[in-house]
């Protein structure tokens, strides 16, 4: 399967780092970067600023920022809807959200990790793009109307959700071994 990453508004340089790193191990395709989703050498922000989030990458993706294919899509939420619909629409890509907190109507399209429902989904799905959003408010409105899925990862303690980073090193493994 072939698995693209989109992260949306994901606000710690770490966290991003933390992601690159476990794509690169895991041969993720692609990690698309929107919104003010921290880069790794972004010529759009002073030198001051470049140096310090480059070095939190550096500090949790350990040459991995350097490894996975990245695309920046810029802050522009019209940017990734219409990557998204490119993706969706024109290039047969699965268009799935890691979110827990759905409406009703979203509810309908919810995979649980784990699940058999998941599992023949992701099976039959060649091409995946799994979108994160931003660590407390998830995937923005506009975003999730484009998706077909959101995944989500049962959690039996006490507190109701993972770190970003921790939630997207699940989910991508959990897709791919269901693809393996």
């Amino acid at each position: 399967m072939k698995l693209t990453l989109v992260l949306h508004n994901i606000r710690s340089a770490y966290n991003v780092g933390a992601i690159l790193r476990t794509a690169e191990g895991l041969g993720v395709e692609k990690v698309v970067l929107s919104g003010y989703t921290p880069r790794y050498n972004d010529t759009e922000i002073l030198p001051h600023l470049r140096e310090k989030l480059n070095h939190q990458i550096e500090k949790s993706a350990l040459g991995a920022e350097k490894l996975v294919l990245q695309e920046n899509l810029g802050k522009n939420l019209a940017d990734l809807l219409t990557f998204l619909d490119k993706y969706g629409i024109m290039e047969g890509y699965t268009l799935v959200g890691l979110e827990n907190n759905l409406n009703e109507a979203e509810q309908a399209r919810q995979l649980i990790l784990g699940s058999e429902k998941s599992r023949e989904i992701c099976q039959k799905a060649e091409k995946l793009v799994l979108v994160l959003g931003e660590e407390v408010g998830g995937i923005a409105p506009e975003i999730r109307a484009k998706m077909e899925y959101f995944l989500e990862i049962p959690m039996h303690g006490k507190k109701e959700s993972f770190n970003v980073s921790v939630a997207a090193s699940i989910a991508m493994w959990g897709l791919m071994c269901y693809n393996n």
